[in-house]
């Protein structure tokens, strides 16, 4: 009995071609809405995580001041770190897999002719693992190379592309903030982070040097620290907020003149909106399927006015009302149905053409895709109940008198 009854409905649908497309188009654009944005959205999430990861495992960024001004920079009048302060932390505060101690100016680097303006940084080995920075070519420095202050140096990706080109730059001199520096190794890119800053644009150089020859002084202008793995993080912040103000000699009851960023919190943050604006935007989405649901509905009430006399015929000749009902019914189910299918390859090609044009992650969620298509059924059940219902209470002589 079910099988004929779908057979009907297809025969129907077939008959009015045209209508009935228009009829699920909205069934269409809904479904392809909610999975085209949801799988955006994930895709976003997805990629903060990755950027906010890739600038360092379980890292911490401690800077002077109660602020940041921007990359490298402390705000305020605070005084700077000292390499005392460096080694209290790596030494007193447990849970710590690696300190590093940092500080940057903006300067020319010169290769030859070609000259680039990009940030110098001065830090110690322990900056590549902080970091999470792998080596594409060369090597790191030395023990005897940091201590001494050699002038060595490291080019990220934009660094090198941009002073050399194709040709590799191992072991040739570039000219630093007028003193001259080794290259002896080329850092893997990273590209762009999540603010849209180059990551790559940078060349790095053993602390002490860029303190003797080029600033002029033993200042650190912040300490970026990697926590243990399972060792939680906001622990570590908390023992180092308290080391730091015993240590600047800060009162009870005065603020900090330092700032500790964890990049756990900030991931944990980001994603969260990331997850909240997905779901919203989905929500809002998935009204268009409400609409669609209504353009069903007013559709097979049209139906049910068509086709009175069949309907009389039927009863006459003894289909039940409940024949009657679930033959409308299933009507109703097969356009909303086709039309979540529909949408469905409409919206995962949306969703694969963003993600491409975005250059984010396309993540595939199978359990959207469920969902969507189980809403867009539940759409053609109950909106066309009531036209079902209503082609199910007919009269039959009403209905046979019906021209």
């Amino acid at each position: 009995m079910l099988w004929e009854t779908v057979i009907l409905a297809f025969r129907e649908i077939r008959r009015n071609v045209m209508r009935s497309s228009l009829t699920i188009l909205g069934i269409v654009i809904g479904v392809a809405a909610v999975i085209t944005l949801v799988t955006l959205g994930r895709g976003a999430t997805a990629q903060v995580a990755a950027e906010i990861a890739s600038l360092g495992s379980n890292m911490l960024q401690i800077r002077p001041g109660q602020g940041f001004r921007g990359p490298g920079g402390a705000s305020g009048a605070a005084k700077p770190f000292k390499e005392k302060d460096v080694t209290a932390i790596a030494q007193q505060i447990a849970g710590i897999a690696a300190v590093a101690p940092l500080t940057m100016r903006n300067g020319q680097v010169i290769a030859g002719n070609v000259n680039w303006s990009t940030n110098i940084t001065g830090s110690t080995t322990e900056y590549l693992f902080v970091r999470s920075w792998s080596l594409a070519a060369g090597r790191s420095f030395t023990d005897s190379e940091l201590r001494a202050g050699k002038s060595v140096c490291i080019l990220g990706a934009t660094v090198k592309k941009e002073l050399f080109g194709d040709q590799d730059p191992l072991g040739a001199r570039v000219r630093v903030s007028g003193i001259t520096c080794r290259v002896i190794g080329l850092f893997a890119a990273k590209g762009q982070s999540s603010g849209g800053n180059d990551q790559d644009d940078f060349l790095l150089m053993p602390l002490q040097t860029l303190q003797r020859r080029i600033v002029g002084n033993d200042d650190i202008s912040a300490i970026f620290v990697s926590a243990r793995d399972g060792v939680s993080t906001a622990k570590v912040r908390e023992d180092i907020e308290q080391l730091l103000r015993e240590r600047r000699r800060i009162g009870a009851n005065q603020a900090d003149d330092f700032f500790v960023r964890d990049m756990q919190e900030i991931m944990s943050t980001l994603t969260g909106t990331t997850r909240i604006l997905t779901a919203l935007l989905g929500a809002v989405a998935a009204v268009s399927l409400l609409v669609g649901g209504i353009g069903i509905m007013n559709i097979m009430l049209v139906s049910v006015t068509e086709r009175t006399r069949e309907i009389g015929i039927r009863l006459a000749i003894g289909a039940l009302e409940k024949d009657v009902l679930l033959q409308f019914l299933v009507e109703s189910v097969v356009l909303s149905s086709f039309g979540g299918l529909f949408g469905i390859a409409f919206g995962l090609g949306a969703a694969a053409l963003g993600a491409r044009a975005m250059d984010m992650p396309f993540i595939f969620s199978p359990g959207i895709v469920a969902v969507a298509f189980l809403f867009s059924g539940g759409v053609g059940v109950v909106f066309g109940f009531f036209p079902a219902r209503k082609a199910a209470r007919l009269d039959p002589i009403d209905a046979l008198r019906h021209e």
